[in-house]
């Protein structure tokens, strides 16, 4: 905040004293009171969401995945939850569990110890060997007091998500991609939680805010357009966006912030918190 003209003056006045130190206190405030408030305003900050954990070198959604995210400084990772035919929540993308795992099988129609039997680390290299698909449990404990966690719901319903999290104390710290009906559920157990649904478009945007109040929205490469994020700003909500493939990279990093992302979901959370801090946008 730049100083009134009657303290300027004064400043100024005193630039007349002998005192070295004083002269170089009056030089500085007579320079501050010409600042507007614009050009002493910081950048915004801008969270980085690791996709999947820190998976190109790390087994995806896995706890060593989780650990490296922590590691490098990402402020959340994304976790893709499902529930096993025995009611065990547990971290995969895919319903069948060939393409991550040297078994096969749909996890909806697997028991947790059939799950916890399969090898989710050996495909990523032997160094990996015996890593376990975790539970949603073991992920947030793992997080707790340390990172956020972007919860991707796959397959789990809102009382089992809302019961893991009040229980490891993380309601303040996760948000939940679900759509308008799940997001619904989740809010009334919980209406501290933060559902995170997909933008789509202007009227799919303006409807979910109104039914939702919501204080984060989710967008992707087809959604991320001006007239759609006007909106989502309009309702003071924050903007998370999917930059995956090619926009994953510092120019579409960029051009996302510029545009009005307040979270990135990224392949490369080490040098997205990098580039973040560089330029001012995560401390």
């Amino acid at each position: 905040m730049g100083l009134t003209n009657s303290q300027a003056r004064f400043a100024c006045a005193a630039s007349g004293r002998s005192d070295f130190l004083a002269v170089r206190l009056v030089l500085f405030l007579c320079l501050l009171s010409l600042l507007s408030p614009a050009a002493l305003a910081q950048p915004r900050q801008v969270v980085a969401i690791a996709h999947r954990g820190e998976h190109l070198h790390h087994p995806e959604n896995t706890l060593p995945a989780y650990q490296e995210a922590i590691r490098v400084g990402a402020d959340f990772f994304e976790v893709d939850v499902r529930t096993t035919a025995d009611g065990k929540l547990v971290l995969s993308h895919e319903g069948a569990v060939g393409r991550r795992t040297n078994g096969r099988g749909d996890i909806a129609k697997m028991t947790f110890a059939e799950v916890r039997a399969l090898d989710a680390g050996i495909k990523s290299g032997p160094e990996f060997a015996g890593t376990r698909i975790p539970t949603f449990d073991e992920a947030l404990d793992l997080a707790r007091d340390k990172i956020g966690v972007y919860v991707d719901v796959k397959e789990a319903s809102a009382k089992d998500l809302v019961t893991h999290i009040e229980e490891h104390g993380m309601s303040d710290h996760v948000v939940i991609y679900a759509g308008l009906s799940l997001g619904k559920e989740i809010q009334k157990l919980n209406p501290k939680l933060k559902v995170m649904p997909e933008a789509d478009s202007v009227q799919n945007a303006k409807h979910l805010i109104e039914r939702l109040h919501l204080r984060v929205i989710a967008f992707d490469a087809d959604d991320f357009k001006p007239e759609i994020i006007r909106i989502a700003k309009q309702a003071n909500a924050q903007v998370y966006v999917d930059r995956m493939g090619k926009t994953d990279s510092p120019a579409g990093w960029q051009s996302a912030i510029d545009a009005g992302a307040d979270g990135i979901q990224t392949d490369h959370p080490a040098e997205l918190v990098q580039y973040l801090r560089e330029k001012g946008y995560k401390n």
